[in-house]
């Protein structure tokens, strides 16, 4: 018999809540993005899948919407997410959908949040920027926030497409935002979009 996925969600919440109390977490390089929001701008959060549990650690803004697949596994991590604060739009695999990306900004904007994307998400290839995001920040004209989750020690899904990084108990967790940045281009055309999908996977990569 198969459990409806809205069944699941309170205690996978409650895991994630649990195994989170476990870890030792530090943020770096947040007053970088602390200077955007007081000066009222808005940021987008750019992460790479397989760090996602340990950015969710993070303490700097939980007020954020993020784009989730419309899958089965989608739906148990939406239903999280939400628990969390997140607003969550639902897209497609492998850009944003447009559907979820009209969703985004206009919570963005009337709900004066902030966004996550998970930019080599939901099914890869591994480590490689999708264009989505950076459509995402130009259309908002907001600042693109590289981010990575690094954990001292953890568990490797060595089978999943991303390599999955399971924070062990104890491990010390380091949220670490780079520099905030915004597109540089006036017009995305195809050329400039895969400079900036270039240059976001760049920054991402320094960061490690």
């Amino acid at each position: 018999m198969r459990i409806a996925p809205e069944r699941l969600v309170p205690a996978l919440y409650w895991t994630f809540r649990t195994w989170e109390a476990t870890l030792r977490i530090g943020e770096e390089n947040l007053e970088a993005v602390q200077r955007i929001w007081d000066a009222g701008g808005r940021v987008v959060f750019a992460c790479w899948h397989n760090e996602l549990f340990t950015c969710l650690t993070g303490r700097a803004n939980k007020k954020l919407v993020t784009i989730v697949s419309a899958s089965g596994d989608g739906a148990l991590l939406a239903g999280v997410l939400s628990r969390l604060g997140f607003w969550c739009a639902r897209g497609s695999s492998s850009k944003l959908g447009v559907r979820a990306l009209v969703q985004t900004v206009k919570v963005m904007r009337d709900q004066q949040r902030d966004g996550v994307i998970t930019v080599d998400g939901p099914r890869g290839p591994r480590h490689q920027v999708k264009d989505g995001v950076i459509y995402l920040a130009h259309r908002l004209g907001a600042y693109l926030v590289p981010t990575r989750g690094l954990s001292s020690r953890h568990f490797v899904f060595s089978k999943a497409w991303d390599k999955f990084e399971l924070p062990l108990p104890l491990a010390r967790c380091s949220v670490v935002y780079g520099e905030p940045y915004k597109v540089e281009a006036e017009e995305l055309d195809k050329a400039a979009v895969d400079r900036e999908t270039a240059r976001l996977a760049e920054k991402l990569h320094a960061l490690g």
